[in-house]
């Protein structure tokens, strides 16, 4: 592959963060827009360089110099999007989180491995160089008893939601809520560093809406626990702490940003960083796009296995927990 082609799906935020890096990295181009509302697809397309803007999404899709497919619409719009863009043959590259429903990221991945295509989790932390640091750091500490994470964003939503207007975000019928958003994080780190827990349980604040503003989640390993705390109704300090029988990990910015690694033992205190020059999409559109010129899918296909963990926890967690969303069957 000598050029990534993307087609975007979505306007929000994100979709601004990702295009920042794609013009700053090489090997990555915006080629094609689609949005429902044409204004806020061209003003997309005017800002980012597009060829092209689609209201129609079947038209991006048969759009032949188009090969990446880049989804991030609401949640609850990703597999259907994600699967229509496989079908036609596009390679995808999908937001997080890739579906509410762990049997719907196994068909994507299937349909992907079919089609000879590349399917993509584009949560960034699995392409945060920090991240390796932590897995390099984790046998100083010794063996681990606790992990405590937390990750809280007072989300602009809440706002309307306390006034009684339901966004997306906080909408069973678009798969919101913050298990799907700001506690992810916290659960995809635990699952990248230690594997799948063997138990795993969710205690949320519910809204009129149906879905959680925040919460903590519990995951129980053999050896620890580990405690997840997310908040979209909520300040706080984000971070990570990781400790051991001999020392501990303090991981500043949260699981989303690995901002700073600082390592305390009895004998010795030492601080890493090595993302000083790129915010977190960038250096996720730059090390995606450096794995995916030089064809290392194997890389993607170990990541899409901590995917499907994740999204298996997520749903066992938030149907025990009470939360359904829109179509689905309540056991």
């Amino acid at each position: 592959m000598k050029q990534i082609r993307l087609g975007t799906i979505g306007t929000g935020f994100i979709v601004n963060n990702i295009l920042n890096g794609v013009k700053a990295v090489e090997g990555i181009s915006l080629e094609a827009v689609y949005s429902r509302s044409e204004e806020k697809g061209r003003m997309l397309a005017g800002q980012y360089g597009a060829k092209k803007v689609y209201t129609e999404l079947e038209e991006l899709l048969s759009d032949e110099e188009v090969n990446f497919i880049y989804v991030a619409s609401p949640n609850g719009l990703h597999y259907e999007q994600a699967k229509a863009a496989l079908l036609h043959g596009k390679n995808v590259i999908c937001e997080k989180p890739m579906c509410p429903q762990k049997a719907q990221v196994m068909e994507l991945i299937a349909l992907a491995e079919a089609g000879g295509l590349v399917l993509v989790d584009a949560t960034p932390t699995a392409f945060l160089p920090n991240l390796n640091i932590i897995r390099e750091k984790l046998p100083e500490i010794g063996r681990i008893r606790l992990v405590m994470s937390s990750y809280s964003q007072y989300s602009s939503r809440y706002d309307q939601l306390l006034a009684g207007e339901i966004t997306n975000v906080f909408s069973p019928d678009f798969a919101g809520g913050c298990l799907q958003d700001i506690n992810y994080y916290n659960v995809y780190l635990n699952v990248a560093l230690f594997g799948k827990p063997e138990r795993a349980v969710y205690y949320p604040n519910i809204c009129g809406s149906g879905v959680d503003t925040s919460g903590i989640a519990i995951l129980q390993y053999p050896d620890f626990v580990s405690e997840c705390a997310g908040a979209k109704d909520t300040w706080g300090d984000n971070h990570v702490q990781i400790q051991g029988e001999k020392g501990y990990l303090y991981i500043k910015g949260g699981p989303q940003g690995l901002t700073e690694v600082q390592l305390y033992t009895k004998d010795k205190e030492n601080s890493y960083n090595i993302q000083n020059d790129l915010d977190r999409w960038a250096y996720e559109v730059q090390n995606m796009t450096g794995l995916l010129l030089q064809g290392e899918r194997e890389a993607f296909r170990r990541d899409l296995l901590v995917t499907t963990d994740v999204i298996g926890i997520l749903e066992k967690m938030r149907r025990e927990a009470g939360i359904f969303f829109t179509g689905e069957l309540q056991e």
